[in-house]
C-alpha cells in the first residue's frame, strides 16, 4: 500500500476503537521514555569555557545513564530522552556554543563514538550517549545542540561560519550512530538554525522494523511530522520534546495521544519536567491505550516503560454500530445529508423526552480560547442536539447526561489562523468545561470537573488532518468509542467516562492555509 493509500485509508473509514487482545511476546518491544527534571544552567545568557559546559552536562548524562541501567533490567530494547534535557534552554546564540557537539556530515561511513572517540573532536556528549546505548543494549534516542562547520560560499552559512542545530540523535544498541535530525520548526529558539532542507529521519530496527522522529513543536505542521508517515512502513515515533502545555486544546498528552490515534502508530514522546515552567507530560502511546504521566506537584522526573505491538492496532473498520444515541444520530445523519438543515428537525432531536424548558435555542456567544476567538453555545440540560458554526466549519454535538452538575460546559467552534506563538491554520470542534460560570471563562485552563457525558461530537471539516482529543479530570487520558468519517463529516463518540469530562475535542490543522 503506498504512503497516500494507507493516510487514505486511515482517513476515510468509518472507525471504532476495539480492545487490544492478547499478543504473541514475538509482536510486541519493550519501550521507555524518560521524563527528565534537566539540572539548568544558573546563567544561561553568560559565557562559559567547553569545560564548565560538560560539567553541567555531564551531571544530566549522568542521570540518563541511571535510567538506561534501570530500563535496561527490565528488558527496554528503546528509550527516548527529552527535548533540552542535557544542556537546558533560553540561551543566546553565542551563549550556547560551549555546549555545541560537533556533528560529523550523515553522509560519513557509519561512526560509534564510543569506539571510536578520537575520530572527530568536540564529541563528548555524543561518546557518553553512545556508550550508555551498549551498557544498556539498547536502542538510544536523545536530544542535544549541535555544530557543523559552513563555508563563506554556502549563501545559507551564518556570519559566524557554523550552522547550530537543534538536533535529535538515535544510537543502536551497539553503539553506532544511525540517525540524526535538526529540529525544523524552531519555537523561540534564537540559539539554533533553520536546517535550508527538511530532515526526513528514518532508521530501523531488529526489533520493530521502521521508526521516525521529529522534536515538539513540528508536531503541528506538515513537514516532517506528516511527511514522513509518507512511508508505510513507519509505524512508530520517536519524540523529544520540552512542552508548555496550554489547555484546554494542547496539553502534551493531548497532542501526543491525538498524533497516536489520527495516524494509527505508535508514539513515544519524553518532555522535559519543569512544572513550574508548565512542563510536563510524556507517554508511550498507542491507537488504542497510553502509558503516559503528567505531574505538576512532584520535582522528580519519571521513567514510563510499557510493552507495545510491533504493528500497532489502529482503529478497527466496522459495520453498524450501536449506542443508545444511534437512533437519534441516524436521524440527525438524514437531516444533514445533502447540507440540508432544519431546525424543526434538530428541536425534535433535542427535545426527545427532555424538559419543556430547552426547546429555545442557547445563546452564541464568543470567547478567548488558546488565543483563538471561538464562537461557542453554551451545554445546557441532560441531553440535547447543539450546533455552531464558524466561517465554513460547523460543529454538532449530541449528548446525554446521566446527571447534572453545577458546571458550564459549552460548545466551541474555530476556523481560522492561530497567530500567537506561531502562525499556522486551525479547525477546532471542542467540547469543554468553561472556568467559572460565566460565558466569559469559557476557554480558561482547568484540569478538574465532575461532569459525565455521553456524547456524539463532529463537523464537516474541510481537512483530513484531525487530532482527537479526549481528556478527563485530573489530566487523565480517555479512549475514544469511535472516531472516523461519516456522511463527509469527522466524528468523535464516546460513552462510559471514567470521570469528568474536561476536554473533548477534534482538532484539525489546514497544513495548506498556513
Amino acid at each position: 500500500m503506498s504512503g497516500a493509500s494507507r493516510q487514505l485509508a486511515l482517513f476515510l473509514c468509518v472507525c471504532s476503537v476495539a480492545a487490544l487482545g492478547v499478543q504473541a511476546e514475538d509482536a510486541q518491544y519493550v519501550a521507555a521514555v524518560y521524563e527528565h527534571r534537566s539540572i539548568l544552567s544558573l546563567d544561561p545568557l553568560s559565557l562559559i569555557s567547553r569545560t564548565q559546559a560538560l560539567e553541567l552536562m555531564n551531571q544530566n548524562l549522568d542521570i540518563y545513564e541511571q535510567q538506561v541501567m534501570i530500563a535496561a533490567q527490565k528488558g527496554v530494547q528503546i528509550i527516548v530522552f527529552p527535548e533540552d534535557g542535557i544542556h537546558g534552554f533560553n540561551f543566546t546564540r553565542i551563549s550556547i556554543y560551549p555546549f555545541l557537539d560537533l556533528m560529523p556530515s550523515p553522509h560519513l561511513d557509519k561512526w560509534n563514538p564510543c569506539l571510536e572517540p578520537q575520530r572527530f573532536n568536540d564529541t563528548e556528549v555524543l561518546q557518553r550517549l553512545s556508550c550508555m546505548a551498549i551498557k544498556g543494549q539498547m536502542f538510544l534516542v536523545a536530544n542535544l545542540g549541535t555544530k557543523e562547520p559552513c563555508h563563506s560560499s554556502d549563501p545559507g552559512c551564518p556570519d559566524d561560519g557554523r550552522y547550530q542545530f537543534n538536533t535529535n540523535v538515535v544510537f543502536s544498541s551497539n553503539g553506532t550512530l544511525v540517525s540524526r535530525y535538526r529540529k525544523h520548526n524552531l519555537y523561540f529558539e534564537a540559539a539554533f538554525d533553520t536546517p535550508l532542507e527538511v530532515d526526513h529521519s528514518i532508521f530501523d530496527t531488529p526489533f520493530a522494523g521502521k521508526f521516525g522522529t521529529f522534536t515538539c513543536f513540528d508536531i503541528l505542521f506538515f513537514e516532517p511530522a506528516v511527511s514522513i508517515l509518507r512511508d508505510p512502513e513507519v509505524k512508530h515515533i520517536v519524540y523529544p520534546t520540552a512542552w508548555m502545555n496550554q489547555l484546554p486544546l494542547l496539553a502534551a498528552i493531548q497532542i501526543q495521544r491525538g498524533f497516536s490515534i489520527a495516524f494509527g502508530i505508535n508514539f513515544l514522546a519524553a518532555n522535559i519536567h519543569h512544572p513550574s515552567l508548565g512542563m510536563t507530560g510524556s507517554g508511550i502511546h498507542t491507537p488504542l491505550k497510553s502509558f503516559w504521566h503528567h505531574d505538576m506537584e512532584s520535582p522528580e522526573g519519571r521513567l514510563i516503560i510499557a510493552q507495545i505491538a510491533k504493528n500497532p492496532p489502529g482503529l478497527i473498520s466496522t459495520g453498524n454500530t450501536t449506542s443508545k444515541m444511534d437512533i437519534a444520530h441516524s436521524k440527525l445523519l438524514k437531516i444533514l445529508a445533502g447540507d440540508l438543515y432544519s431546525e424543526k428537525d434538530a428541536e425534535d432531536i433535542h427535545c426527545d423526552g427532555a424538559p419543556e424548558g430547552n426547546m429555545s435555542a442557547p445563546p452564541t456567544f464568543n470567547s478567548e480560547m488558546m488565543y483563538d476567538n471561538f464562537t461557542l453555545v453554551p451545554v445546557w440540560g441532560k441531553e440535547g442536539y447543539l450546533q455552531v458554526c464558524a466561517d465554513g466549519l460547523c460543529c454538532h454535538l449530541h449528548y446525554l447526561r446521566p446527571t447534572l452538575s453545577n458546571e458550564l460546559y459549552s460548545l466551541g467552534v474555530f476556523d481560522g489562523l492561530h497567530t500567537v506563538h506561531g502562525t499556522y491554520y486551525v479547525q477546532a470542534c471542542a467540547l469543554v468545561k468553561c472556568g467559572g460560570l460565566g460565558f466569559d471563562t469559557c476557554g480558561q485552563e482547568i484540569t478538574e470537573s465532575t461532569g459525565i457525558f455521553d456524547f456524539h461530537l463532529w463537523g464537516n471539516f474541510s481537512t483530513s488532518y484531525i487530532f482527537p482529543m479526549l481528556l478527563t479530570s485530573g489530566m487523565t487520558l480517555e479512549t475514544p468509542d469511535q472516531v472516523g468519517w461519516e456522511n463527509g463529516h469527522y466524528f468523535l463518540r464516546k460513552s462510559g467516562l471514567s470521570s469528568g469530562l474536561v476536554t473533548a475535542a477534534l482538532y484539525g490543522r489546514v497544513y495548506e492555509r498556513d
